[in-house]
């Protein structure tokens, strides 16, 4: 039957020799390093007791070992579970009592803390850090992989095998393990490498973490099957970032990327001339940083569509028009609808309602979750992305907002993003964020929390005062928040979770005021 996942790379990859990762240590690995220390993990993980079908979660700094694990996993059988570097021991506790893995490899600096809870879930704890030297060991685990062959004999998995798990961010309870299987995972980077036209000549710029479906999936699998390389840094930092521009050709990033780069002096057509493709995903991106992006660099930046659940599912075009404040089409394979959140009707061109999507990308499921499961798909095989939008008569998707994020206040309904772009094209607006707070007569008041530009003379009342002849009276904030920043996850999307808990009692403690 053979590895599905891993031989659909090896079926694409070039000569041994080509290169594959670009470090900023100066190594370079070749797609032959590649292979081999891929097997080598394999083999350790073996070594260990993994079977097919085990977890193996990892939770450690991002590195080309840390991805050679990735692949040493699948090669393995073993189904991979990549953890935020974020997270608390605390936190962690919960995802290894849920996912059960046979292994838990963790940085060595934190061992000591994690090896309670790794008992207590039955995992061997190993460890991997960074590489600094042959003389400096990085690890149980990287100790166990120098010492093991470099040739593995790669274990059956077939394409509805599960590879990994990812779990969900969890803003609204427990976060959920997503599924995902050998051809979902396969089935979408063969998608991204015709659609977004990678070749063994390109060379991505990699500054995404790797725990995330981003930076892990959409980022190195699209560089595997296309047989092209990569520069691997370990974060995003502009300084790093120009350094090796030159030598790439493609860049994927979130917003906070862009937004970050384009206050950068260096930033100019010179310095992004060579440059063939930016994309943008993970979070919303703003128009106005479509727009000054394309002024500044004559680039039009590509924003796409994707999940933990189901990888990419739409893109804007490679060729044609990259419409700012859409998510472009759905990618070939994957079929969208909007349709009545409620009874699934679907909607009509133009109509706002829940995104819907299907196809080979779409995950198996929640781990250990069949309630979860059946509740988030419809009885044709649609999952319920959870996400409100609407797809425009050209046939671009547009999307509004989370559906935990609709407003209903006084009976009407309010999506955020509506208010939130009339806010954002204020001059001295950097963004904004638009939630709803419980209110003793509307039940929700809608509230606006901005960030503004240093020095700008715009406030809260200015920005009231603006919105009154722009919106209907229902969508205008009741109260209008000035800020330093919005609180982001890791992947720069807003907590507006946060921001609920924060606010939450301002209308209750309004009225008790004003009695």
């Amino acid at each position: 039957m053979g590895n599905h996942l891993f031989d659909l790379v090896a079926a694409r990859m070039p000569a041994g020799d080509a290169p594959f990762a670009l470090l900023d240590d100066g190594r370079r690995y070749s797609y032959a390093d590649m292979v081999a220390v891929s097997a080598r993990f394999a083999n350790a993980l073996v070594a260990l007791g993994v079977e097919p079908g085990d977890r193996v979660a990892v939770q450690v700094e991002k590195s080309i070992e840390a991805l050679m694990l990735y692949l040493g996993a699948v090669r393995a059988g073993a189904i991979f579970l990549p953890l935020n570097t974020a997270y608390t021991p605390a936190e962690i506790e919960y995802f290894l009592g849920d996912a059960e893995p046979a292994v838990f490899v963790c940085d060595p600096a934190k061992a000591q803390a994690m090896k309670p809870y790794a008992e207590k879930a039955g995992a061997r704890l190993e460890t991997l850090g960074i590489w600094r030297s042959h003389e400096v060991s990085a690890g149980t685990l990287a100790d166990k992989g120098l010492a093991a062959a470099t040739a593995f004999a790669d274990v059956d998995r077939g394409p509805d095998d599960l590879a990994a798990i990812l779990y969900t961010s969890g803003t609204t309870g427990r976060s959920k393990g997503a599924m995902l299987s050998h051809d979902n995972l396969a089935s979408n980077a063969l998608a991204l490498v015709d659609y977004w036209r990678f070749t063994r000549d390109d060379v991505l710029l990699h500054a995404l973490p790797i725990f995330h479906t981003h930076g892990l999936f959409v980022a190195t699998n699209t560089v595997l099957f296309a047989g092209a390389s990569m520069i691997l840094l370990p974060k995003f930092d502009p300084d790093q970032v120009f350094a090796h521009l030159p030598q790439a050709t493609c860049m994927m990033g979130v917003p906070t990327f862009y937004v970050r780069l384009l206050q950068d002096q260096r930033l100019t057509p010179a310095s992004t001339a060579h440059m063939r493709l930016f994309v943008s995903g993970s979070a919303p991106l703003l128009a106005e940083t479509h727009r000054e992006w394309r002024e500044r660099t004559g680039h039009a930046i590509l924003e796409r569509y994707g999940m933990t659940e189901t990888n990419m599912n739409t893109s804007n075009p490679y060729d044609g028009e990259r419409v700012a404040g859409t998510v472009g089409f759905p990618l070939p394979g994957v079929a969208a609808r909007v349709t009545e959140p409620e009874s699934g009707r679907p909607l009509g061109a133009g109509e706002i309602g829940m995104i819907e999507v299907k196809g080979p990308n779409v995950f198996k499921g929640y781990w250990r979750n069949p309630e979860k499961t059946a509740a988030e798909f419809r009885a044709d095989g649609f999952f319920i992305t959870g996400d409100l939008g609407r797809i425009d008569p050209a046939g671009y998707v547009h999307i509004v907002g989370r559906g935990k994020d609709l407003i209903i206040t006084g009976g009407y309904n309010v999506y955020p993003k509506e208010v939130e772009a009339e806010i954002d094209e204020m001059a001295g607006v950097i963004e904004s964020a638009v939630i709803g707070c419980p209110h003793p007569d509307f039940g929700e008041g809608v509230t606006a929390v901005v960030v503004v530009k240093p020095g700008a003379t715009i406030t809260a009342a200015s920005i009231a005062s603006t919105l009154e002849q722009r919106l209907a009276r229902f969508k205008l904030p009741k109260q209008v928040f000035i800020v330093d920043d919005l609180p982001r996850n890791t992947m720069g999307k807003v907590q507006k979770n946060l921001l609920r808990e924060q606010y939450k009692d301002i209308y209750a403690r309004a009225m008790k005021a004003g009695e």
